[in-house]
């Protein structure tokens, strides 16, 4: 099974399967079903009302993973691939992450899930533009 991160927005069906991983659906018309919704990813309602910075969020959202488990998180984005009959799931979300300011949970779950599988998770919507390097 292969993961992969984009938004809601940027996502084209030939990317993987579509899999929820917020709190609330999304309020406006899709161009795709979605197949499934990883419920153990999904920050709590709680922790987004807290409108936290991105380091006191990535803290909590840590603890949250890690209190699921990678065992019981594996097993739940196993069964929404199975279910979907994909090879590779894709993880969506509301933010672009295409200003070097934003950030969501989708690029923190990568970070975390690479940390305890050693499996990359790709983002497949925009990115910042990267400065390309100077000599002086």
């Amino acid at each position: 099974m292969q993961l992969a991160t984009c938004t809601y927005q940027e996502f084209t069906p030939g990317m993987g399967a579509p899999i929820r991983t917020t709190a609330g659906a999304p309020r406006f018309a899709l161009g795709y079903q979605l197949a499934g919704h990883a419920r153990l990813i999904t920050p709590t309602r709680q922790l987004l009302a807290q409108n936290l910075p991105r380091d006191a969020y990535e803290f909590h959202y840590r603890r949250l993973l890690n209190g699921q488990g990678i065992d019981r998180i594996y097993t739940e984005l196993a069964g929404l691939a199975a279910r979907a009959g994909a090879d590779r799931l894709v993880l969506l979300c509301f933010d672009r992450l295409n200003k070097p300011e934003n950030w969501c949970h989708r690029t923190m779950f990568a970070a975390w899930y690479l940390e305890n599988t050693g499996e990359e998770v790709p983002e497949l919507g925009a990115l910042p533009p990267t400065t390309p390097p100077r000599l002086f």
